[in-house]
């Protein structure tokens, strides 16, 4: 279990994150939703270790970066390392010494070139094959759907919910709304910094409306298209 207690982060005298309040179960997936700028993100990096704040994250497991799998929205890549050297330096880091990595390249990518040649789409599927074959406990994924195909977006579903059937803890951020519901066991909005509120599963289509009436609101009246 990891549970969040008051966090608070500051950037400057920018307050980015305002007392949130999560916890978040074992063998559950969680979806963080919000607008551009709502803290996402930020929340995610809080959890991983790699911003400081005020308040608690507490975890059973510990030290919890240690068996964290941590999905960038944009993973970075040395200039010089292939597909393959980056798995194998990821698995290096958790001890995965015995890996088959070309038997599990399910997503077939060229794992012989320098994963900086990759497109957008691949960078991403490479990154998560990585830390997939950490066996790590956790998984935060910052929008994992963009930027793939839509072939590997149902594969990626399908390993989202293999991984609760393994009783991991996952958490999603994600614009794509159908891609949470489908996956999701509860969902928190995030808003300015601010935890909104939480929703469960049963709930989720009023969400999907409220959070649609408030983005569009009177947007398109504005345009006045003709």
């Amino acid at each position: 279990m990891i549970k969040i207690k008051e966090l608070n982060k500051y950037y400057g005298n920018n307050e980015v994150l305002k007392e949130i309040n999560m916890d978040f179960l074992r063998g559950k997936v969680y979806g963080i939703v919000g607008e551009n700028g709502a803290g996402k993100t930020t929340l995610f990096r809080c959890i991983a270790g790699l911003e400081n704040y005020s308040g608690e994250i507490i975890s059973q497991i510990t030290p919890l970066k240690n068996h964290l799998g941590l999905l960038f929205t944009d993973p970075f890549f040395f200039s010089k390392i292939t597909g393959k050297e980056y798995i194998r330096l990821l698995c290096n880091a958790r001890n995965k010494k015995n890996v088959n990595i070309d038997q599990k390249n399910i997503f077939d990518l060229p794992l012989n070139q320098y994963a900086s040649s990759y497109s957008t789409g691949m960078k991403k599927k490479l990154a998560i094959t990585a830390i997939l074959l950490q066996e790590n406990e956790c998984f935060i994924l910052d929008e994992p759907f963009n930027g793939v195909d839509i072939q590997s977006n149902i594969v990626l579903t399908e390993i989202i919910l293999k991984l609760k059937e393994l009783n991991k803890t996952v958490l999603i951020s994600s614009h794509i709304f159908s891609t949470l519901s489908d996956t999701c066991d509860e969902i928190y909005l995030l808003r300015k910094g601010e935890q909104i509120k939480s929703v469960q599963k049963e709930d989720f289509k009023l969400l999907e409306q409220e959070m649609k009436d408030f983005t569009i609101g009177n947007r398109i009246e504005k345009l006045e298209l003709k």
